[in-house]
């Protein structure tokens, strides 16, 4: 069982408390693909901060019928060398989450390249929520963390081949501007629309569906997105699952939150259908 890392940081330690916030970042979320969508990109902040972008985007699949999530994550602990994916268990402040241990099994069969280790990753850890208060323990999840851009059009169209009902998680912050991020291509005081610019450009690829084309501007720029590969094996998986494109719900950033600039972290949520 892997017990949660983020709880009492990104989100609520009490069932009580979480189960309210995440009711907050719920109240205003609508969607016009609410069940038709493949796959989406959600944030990984702390839920102050990205839970409304995160509730947007599982609001196009709440009438989803597939009941297994194929949650994509970055490796922010710098742990694995490999995609890494694991068939253990999961628990939150609102109960177990249970692995689709089938599921896994036949991928790693697909994919000689896919490792299988337990995963304290945050990424993951902060989907999870979201997905018990929508489908409370009637849903398996396959966590899978993806290090490097090795491999990611192998893994998304092996993924796709199993996935049939399943849908595509993939779990990703945007650019991360800041000293403390190592990363300020611009004055503070043109944080707000210098990331903005970065992201929205980035995000047109997605909404291509163009991952190699993605990874070439992050490469090039240099944007901070910390799930790049995370996207970039969402996009093929989608795009062999029948995805026509990727639809932008909603894009702010912290300092939107904060009003503070100087540290920024953009948040976009996405639907691919």
């Amino acid at each position: 069982m892997i017990q949660p890392i983020a709880a009492g940081q990104f989100y609520p330690a009490g069932k009580d408390a979480l189960l309210r916030q995440i009711e907050k970042c719920f109240s205003s979320a609508k969607s016009e693909f609410n069940g038709k969508a493949l796959g989406i990109i959600a944030p990984h902040a702390g839920y102050v901060y990205s839970g409304n972008a995160a509730a947007l985007s599982y609001k196009a699949i709440e009438g989803c019928k597939g009941r297994t999530f194929v949650i994509l994550a970055p490796d922010h602990n710098g742990l694995c060398f490999n995609p890494t994916t694991t068939k253990e268990d999961f628990e939150t402040p609102l109960g177990i989450v249970k692995a689709d241990t089938e599921f896994v099994e036949k991928l790693m069969k697909k994919c000689s390249f896919l490792k299988e280790e337990g995963i304290q990753e945050h990424a993951v850890e902060v989907q999870l929520p979201f997905l018990q208060y929508l489908f409370r323990d009637n849903f398996r999840i396959v966590p899978i963390v993806i290090p490097s851009p090795k491999h990611y059009k192998e893994l998304g169209k092996a993924i796709a081949s199993i996935a049939k009902d399943s849908i595509i998680i993939c779990s990703s912050d945007f650019t991360h501007y800041g000293s403390s991020y190592g990363y300020v291509p611009f004055d503070e005081k043109n944080a707000k629309e210098g990331v903005k610019k970065l992201d929205l450009n980035a995000i047109k690829f997605i909404e291509k569906l163009d991952a190699e084309g993605f990874l070439r501007y992050v490469n090039g720029t240099g944007a901070t997105i910390c799930g790049e590969y995370a996207i970039a094996a969402a996009i093929e998986a989608v795009k062999a699952m029948g995805a026509r494109k990727g639809a932008l719900l909603n894009y702010y950033t912290s300092g939107d939150v904060s009003g503070d600039y100087s540290f920024a972290v953009g948040y976009a949520s996405v639907a691919f259908i």
